[in-house]
């Protein structure tokens, strides 16, 4: 295909990702052409690909900072004057005496704040600023079916319809009844796939480049109720004011052990809220859906009396129940032709709010890869083979940040060593900012350093603190040992227990590294390794385990509780236990902490032969 001086872009999604990709093409002078799959997304009949009514998103620094690199600052002013300031998390939940809580926890200790945002308003507002520039144009009701990369041609279904098939009206000249579906062939020299977690782009670029893809879903379902706004009918919490049932500014969490129920404000006073739950649990309340009510009474109190009773059963009735999908891949990009964005390349879970906004970056830095090459088809390659470069580690890293900050949202936010950890990073990053420590979501959610280096730099964070933390308790720890050595004693009791404390205070060093970092490193220089066993129960899934090696007589009985999809996940819950390790060590209950080490030279099988370093049961691999 020859050159021209005005580049063709073809844009196939035209969700936020899409249409600032669009936004940042036209910008250039590229002919940009925008393909969805779906009718107009500004009109509110449109079913979204998700399948819910509406979501409220959080846009935070990343988002804006690449809406406003289009250097249209009115833009950004209307997208910013229709969203609500979120300072923190509000944790709700039930005291001793059964009286509802909330307890207030800022996200940053310089009152950086998240913004909620609709999603639809958001995307209207972004077609609208694309479909008013000359040099592009919108095509709704078009499905690809087929992509050449090389000679740079696509293939498009055009849907019949009611309505015009292109936002300027050509194609209502079509014959209203003939349903049958009219292919379209399109050229580009630049096609981005940002058509979502099931992209169609990314289907036909396989077929194109040797790409690395791994697909997986975690056992938790999602599904959407709402909170209307604040009523002399409706029951409302301390924190409510200006007609939202409770504080408009933050999002609030109602967190469990292995569920929790969140809500996002919106600028109508309602709040969009999600449950996320194993799915075991859904299938028992589809099953019984008299039970729903019951069920958020006791693992989320407070939060249906807001929805109120009838309303909580005819959600939980109408909305469909979701999974939770993870994608991986690379490379994103065939040679100068093609390139996928958004949750094409990474779709992740929603607990760090930072898919949409790792999206809308993905839009920032691959432009800013082509604007420092020419505008030829080598220049194009140059450019996305060191996006890709750069962007891969960085999107596996915010992939698995999202899936770990799920432990957070629904344990952390009541783990005194989170609390404490956090408390220690905002303190050196307030009064002493040339430590340069700041906590790891004040860097994923208010700056725009890479997720990569996000994750070593809190990493490196985690061995000092932690360090620091487990010096601090192993003094009085010890001394309080001996002092309960001699009262077990006296007490004429054995000194087993006494033994397998010493030991496990003797492993703390492996503790500190497992709790600084995310999984995929080696833990080097340690008695212990950090393995992933099969379960027996459940051949397709896999623990995380905290191994000794064969010539150490203690290991911490420290395996993830439930088996897992992922690494990822495992290695999340075996944070968790050694949390609760840990945390009851802080607490003193000697007791508990050596019930977590255990004998392990000499597990013998049934034929009676040594294999150190084996599982005790059921974790055996």
């Amino acid at each position: 295909m020859a050159e021209t001086s005005k580049p063709r872009l073809l844009v196939v999604g035209a969700g936020p990702v899409g249409a600032l990709a669009a936004l940042y093409g036209a910008k250039r002078g590229w002919e940009v052409e925008v393909y969805e799959l779906r009718g107009d997304l500004r009109d509110a009949s449109t079913t979204p690909l998700n399948f819910t009514k509406s979501i409220n998103l959080a846009l935070s620094e990343r988002g804006i900072n690449a809406l406003r690199q289009t250097g249209d600052h009115r833009l950004l002013n209307i997208i910013l004057s229709e969203t609500v300031p979120m300072y923190g998390r509000m944790i709700h939940g039930q005291d001793k005496h059964a009286k509802l809580t909330e307890e207030s926890q800022q996200y940053d200790v310089h009152g950086r704040y998240l913004r909620a945002v609709d999603r639809a308003n958001l995307n209207k507002t972004l077609l609208d600023a694309v479909d008013g520039l000359p040099n592009v144009k919108l095509h709704f009701n078009h499905k690809l079916t087929g992509t050449d990369f090389r000679k740079r041609k696509a293939w498009f279904e055009q849907k019949a319809s009611r309505k015009p098939q292109t936002a300027d009206g050509a194609q209502t000249h079509q014959v209203q009844s003939d349903d049958r579906a009219k292919e379209i062939e399109a050229v580009f020299d630049l096609i981005l796939g940002c058509d979502g977690a099931h992209s169609s782009v990314r289907f036909h670029m396989m077929k194109f480049t040797r790409m690395d893809y791994q697909q997986s879903y975690i056992d938790t379902l999602w599904c959407e109720f709402t909170i209307p706004p604040a009523s002399d009918t409706s029951s409302s919490t301390s924190s409510g004011e200006d007609g939202f049932a409770t504080s408009p500014n933050h999002l609030h969490i109602w967190p469990n052990a292995d569920k929790m129920f969140i809500a996002i404000p919106s600028i109508d006073k309602t709040f969009t809220c999600t449950l996320f739950a194993p799915s075991v649990d859904f299938t028992n309340l589809e099953k019984s859906s008299s039970d729903v009510l019951k069920y958020f009474n006791i693992n989320f109190p407070g939060a249906a009396d807001l929805i109120g009773g009838k309303e909580l059963h005819k959600q939980f009735n109408e909305n469909p129940h979701l999974p939770l999908i993870s994608v991986k891949c690379s490379p994103h990009h065939f040679g100068g032709s093609g390139v996928i964005l958004g949750d094409a390349a990474h779709a992740m879970v929603p607990f760090y709010g930072q898919g949409m906004n790792a999206g809308l970056e993905d839009v920032r830095v691959l432009f800013e890869h082509l604007d420092t090459q020419h505008s030829t088809a080598d220049g194009r390659a140059l450019a996305l083979n060191s996006y890709t470069k750069e962007r891969v580690p960085d999107a596996h890293a915010i992939n698995d940040l999202a899936l770990a900050n799920y432990w957070e949202m629904h344990a952390g936010v009541r783990s005194p060593l989170y609390l404490v950890r956090k408390k220690i990073e905002e303190f050196l990053n307030d009064k002493l900012p040339s430590t340069g420590f700041a906590t790891q979501y004040s860097r994923v959610s208010f700056s725009n350093q890479r997720y990569s280096e996000v994750i070593s730099t809190v990493a490196r964070q985690g061995k000092i603190l932690f360090g620091g933390m487990l010096a601090t308790v192993l003094i009085p720890a010890m001394s309080w040992a001996v002092w309960w050595l001699w009262r077990w004693r006296q007490a004429g009791h054995t000194t087993e227990t006494a033994t397998k404390y010493f030991a496990g205070l003797g492993i703390l060093d492996a503790v500190r590294t497992v709790m600084s970092s995310n999984g995929e490193r080696d833990i080097e220089g340690l008695s212990f390794t950090l393995q992933y066993p099969r379960s027996n129960d459940y051949p397709n899934k896999i623990r995380a385990a905290l191994i000794a090696s064969e010539d150490t007589r203690i290991r911490l009985s420290l395996v993830c509780s439930e088996p897992q999809n992922s690494k990822q996940a495992a290695f999340v819950l075996l944070k968790l236990e050694i949390e609760r390790m840990l945390g009851s060590l802080l607490d003193g209950k000697v007791e508990e902490f050596s019930k977590c080490v255990v004998e392990h030279t000499s597990l013998k099988e049934k034929n009676g032969s040594d294999k150190p370093g084996v599982l005790p049961p059921p974790y055996a691999s």
